[in-house]
């Protein structure tokens, strides 16, 4: 976990020191949604408790927003990300479904390369932090331990056309599943003691993008006009 800690702040220090010979940077804002995959319960069954059958999560949609940057060398690119995500899978238990909920920071650092005209392609790292994970109707666990290693593996593209852009890419989890745990409400659900036997959750992410700046227009206005501005 540190030497990943590590590097990703010498990432962003060698972007930092880049960006001064860079040939364009941008920043920019990002929102949009997420189509989650993964997730598996597998009841513990005993005298008392109705069910040993193992329930594979059904994703549902959640949503995302954050800040990007970019900058340019030529026809390739790093672009740093931050990016808050509320994600949702669902559980079709006995009686009635029960939300499975993620929310997290991600810190991707992508490297793409320009394809033709508006068309990019990247892939990359991102670190997760996890802010909070539950499962609905669990009394045992205050948190679902959703992941043990903090980081994922993305990969995508995006178009750009004036300050506008779409971004479409996948987000798979470096973790190894572990297994857990949970105890939900019986009478509720359905299925009571289980194990938690696979918490990950893997994302199908679609985005619109918003450029905010851009080093190069803003260059070429002030040789135009003579002022400093967007």
């Amino acid at each position: 976990m540190n030497k990943i800690r590590v590097a990703f702040f010498l990432c962003l220090c060698f972007l930092q020191f880049q960006a001064v010979s860079a040939q364009e940077f941008k920043v920019g804002l990002k929102g949009g949604i997420n189509k989650t995959f993964g997730g598996s319960i597998t009841g513990i069954k005993s005298a008392d408790i109705y069910t040993d059958d193992t329930f594979d999560a059904e994703g549902e949609i959640g949503f995302h927003g954050g800040a990007w940057g970019q900058v340019n060398f030529g026809k390739f690119f790093v672009r740093p990300e931050v990016v808050y995500s509320a994600l949702e899978s669902r559980f079709d238990f006995p009686n009635r479904p029960s939300l499975y909920q993620v929310k997290e920071l991600s810190i991707p650092v992508l490297v793409g390369y320009n394809i033709y005209g508006p068309l990019d392609i990247y892939g990359g790292v991102a670190y997760k932090n996890i802010i909070d994970a539950t499962l609905e109707g669990d009394e045992l666990n205050d948190q679902i331990v959703v992941q043990n290693t903090p980081a994922s593996v993305q990969f995508g593209a995006k178009v750009e056309f004036g300050s506008f852009g779409l971004d479409v890419r996948y987000d798979y989890a470096l973790s190894s599943a572990e297994n857990q745990e949970v105890d939900i409400i019986n009478s509720t659900y359905g299925i009571n003691r289980g194990n938690f036997t696979d918490a990950r959750l893997n994302q199908l992410i679609v985005s619109l993008t918003l450029k905010l700046w851009d080093s190069k227009e803003s260059g070429n206005k002030r040789r135009r006009g003579g002022s400093c501005y967007f």
